[in-house]
């Protein structure tokens, strides 16, 4: 009996370690999505209270709170949008063709996730303010869009260093040109590496703060409206939005999972 408990103990013990280590990583977003829902006893309580569906009903209640998310969504977006594009032509450069200085730009494309933020937020303020640029919306963008591209060259570059080039010869064998090879071939199979780097470059965009907090000048967005608003009281509004944004993003994951082994099922 206790050699039974034992076997059937060690060959689990892993996937109840991993169990844990989801509930930890779970436990914040359990209670986000719990203070959605709650009523606190006052502005500067974050106990649960009363049950209330009014946060939800009344979303754009606290005055400014609708108009920072959609500054943001707007950044995050644009954001995404450059650094995607760019990112991915610079990931098929560094992947697919030498040139004078490839390794020199390697370590380039680096140097922005490895830089603190505080020190890229610094400099890129130091630049703007040297420039006379005045600081709003476009100096965030600008600073989003130049910490984004790094992610999405890593990203998109190692999704090229696994595919298989056996698959464009052999369309090219096929007699088709270039641009029928990368449209029919090479985009479809880089595109799961392409559309995750535009969603990371989406939530690093979304989420950051101090970058944004040296480079925004009198532009609000939502992370600079939650820090402000900490100190008079967060409003649970604030929960509503943080649930709904995973929310999404969830449903984002499911659906390219559902339609990925749906694909596979076909072929």
């Amino acid at each position: 009996m206790n050699y039974r408990i034992g076997r059937w103990i060690a060959d689990r013990w892993v996937m109840g370690v991993g169990l844990l280590v989801l509930a930890y990583l779970a436990l914040p977003i359990i209670v986000v999505a719990g203070l959605s829902f709650n009523r606190p006893s006052n502005r500067l309580s974050y106990d649960f209270n009363e049950f209330t569906l009014d946060n939800w009903t009344n979303v754009c209640g606290p005055a400014g709170l609708c108009d920072a998310v959609l500054r943001s969504v707007q950044i995050g977006f644009l954001a995404t949008v450059f650094a995607t594009v760019l990112g991915t032509l610079m990931a098929f450069a560094l992947a697919r063709h030498k040139f004078f200085a490839r390794p020199a730009v390697n370590v380039i494309i680096f140097l922005p996730m490895a830089t603190p933020e505080l020190v890229m937020g610094t400099s890129l303020l130091a630049l703007f303010v040297t420039g006379s640029v005045a600081l709003g919306f476009w100096t965030i963008l600008i600073a989003h869009v130049m910490f984004c591209i790094s992610f999405v060259v890593v990203t998109v570059k190692a999704r090229l260093a696994g595919m298989d080039a056996r698959l464009e010869e052999a369309a090219m064998d096929l007699y088709a040109t270039p641009f029928q090879t990368f449209r029919r071939v090479t985009l479809p199979l880089a595109l799961p590496g392409i559309v995750a780097a535009a969603l990371l470059s989406f939530s690093l965009s979304f989420d950051d703060f101090i970058i944004t907090n040296f480079n925004s000048g009198t532009t609000v967005t939502f992370p600079m409206y939650v820090w402000g608003a900490n100190q008079r009281g967060v409003p649970p509004q604030v929960n509503v939005i943080g649930t709904a944004m995973f929310a999404i993003a969830l449903l984002l994951v499911l659906a390219t999972n559902v339609r990925r082994r749906r694909g596979a099922r076909v072929a």
